[in-house]
């Protein structure tokens, strides 16, 4: 019973965190959808153990944590698969921002350096 009830919490505050984090606009919706939906699929879960055995059975595994436990690390490997293909894109983004960047520094340092030899001044 105090498993059910700390998971339930857990479940809850999940849910808390998460919503207060989009309020205060820290985590953006694409992101957060996901996180919302394992908190509202953890809390029926906890709340009613044996829903989650009968799923297991149903799909042959032996028990409910099991498939828990299979389902998280699933669940991981996808984040950080997602995760990792964020940082490629925003690296690539970075280092197309950061030659633009440089190429309109060195436009402009040549057009004050032209401004200056028609001005008179050889530096």
């Amino acid at each position: 019973m105090k498993l059910t009830l700390v998971t339930a919490l857990t479940g809850l505050v999940v849910l808390l965190v998460i919503i207060e984090l989009l309020r205060r606009r820290q985590l953006r919706e694409k992101y957060a959808i996901l996180w919302l939906a394992v908190s509202v699929l953890i809390i029926p879960l906890s709340l009613f153990p044996r829903l989650l055995d009968s799923v297991a059975g149903l799909l042959g595994v032996a028990s409910g944590v099991s498939l828990v436990l299979f389902l998280g690390i699933v669940f991981l490997l996808l984040v950080c698969v997602h995760l990792s293909w964020e940082v490629s894109r925003l690296e690539e983004e970075t280092r197309t921002i950061a030659e633009e960047l440089a190429l309109l520094r060195t436009e402009m340092s040549q057009t004050v350096h032209d401004t200056d030899i028609r001005a008179g001044d050889p530096t």
